[in-house]
C-alpha cells in the first residue's frame, strides 16, 4: 500500500517520527510538529486513503464512533506493513509515532497487531469502541494518552477504558486530561514534550 506522505529524511541515526492526521487533516497535520519535538529526526506522515466527502480519514466509519470494522481490518494491515516497511528501510534505534482522534485510532488498531512497530506511542483523543484481545507484545511499550474530560467525540470513559486496557497489558501507560473537548490544549503539547524527553 502506498499513501500521499509528507517526508523529512533527518539526519543519520536520527529516530523515526511518524504522525497521523484527524479526520479532515492530512499530512501536513502534524508533520512540522514532530520536527519540533525532536529536532533531526526522520518524520513520516502518511495522509489517510479513505474519504469521507471530501474529508481524508484512515478508515471507514458509518457514524459517529461507529466503525467498519471490516475496513478497519482491511486498513490496519496496510498501515502496519506500510510502518513495518520504512522501519526496515533504516533500522532506527527508536521509532516514535504520534496520532490524533482518527489517526490515534488507526495506529492503536495497529498496535494491538503489531506492538513491535513502534517504541513510544502518542495517542491524542483516541476513540477505540470495542475491548481488544490482550496483546502481550504491549509489555513495556511506552504510551502517552491525552483527552479532554468533556470531549463529545471521545468520552471521557471510553479513554479511561483503553488506558486500563493497555495498563493490563503491561505497557506504561501516562494519561493527561484537560478540561476541555476535542481541541488540542497546549497542556497536551506540554505533556508530549515532556514524554519524548
Amino acid at each position: 500500500m502506498t499513501y500521499v506522505t509528507a517526508r523529512t529524511e533527518g539526519g543519520a541515526d536520527a529516530p523515526l517520527f511518524f504522525t497521523f492526521h484527524g479526520t479532515g487533516g492530512d499530512e501536513s497535520q502534524f508533520h512540522g510538529l514532530a520536527s519540533q519535538l525532536i529536532p533531526g529526526a526522520r518524520v513520516i506522515s502518511p495522509r489517510g486513503n479513505v474519504m469521507e466527502g471530501s474529508l481524508a480519514r484512515y478508515f471507514k466509519r458509518t457514524g459517529e464512533g461507529i466503525y467498519d470494522m471490516d475496513d478497519l481490518g482491511l486498513r490496519t494491515k496496510e498501515m502496519a506493513s506500510f510502518l513495518a516497511t520504512e522501519k526496515a528501510a533504516t533500522d532506527p534505534d527508536r521509532t516514535i509515532a504520534l496520532g490524533y482522534s482518527n489517526g490515534a485510532n488507526i495506529l492503536a488498531a495497529v498496535m494491538f497487531q503489531t506492538p513491535d512497530v513502534v517504541d513510544d506511542l502518542i495517542l491524542m483523543h483516541p476513540l477505540i469502541p470495542w475491548t481488544p484481545d490482550p496483546q502481550p507484545g504491549l509489555t513495556d511499550r511506552r504510551i502517552l494518552m491525552t483527552a479532554g474530560k468533556r470531549d463529545p467525540i471521545c468520552p471521557a470513559s471510553q479513554t479511561q477504558a483503553l488506558a486500563d486496557y493497555l495498563t493490563a497489558q503491561g505497557a506504561k501507560v501516562t494519561l493527561d486530561w484537560h478540561e476541555g473537548g476535542h481541541e488540542i490544549a497546549q497542556s497536551e503539547l506540554t505533556a508530549v514534550q515532556s514524554f519524548l524527553s
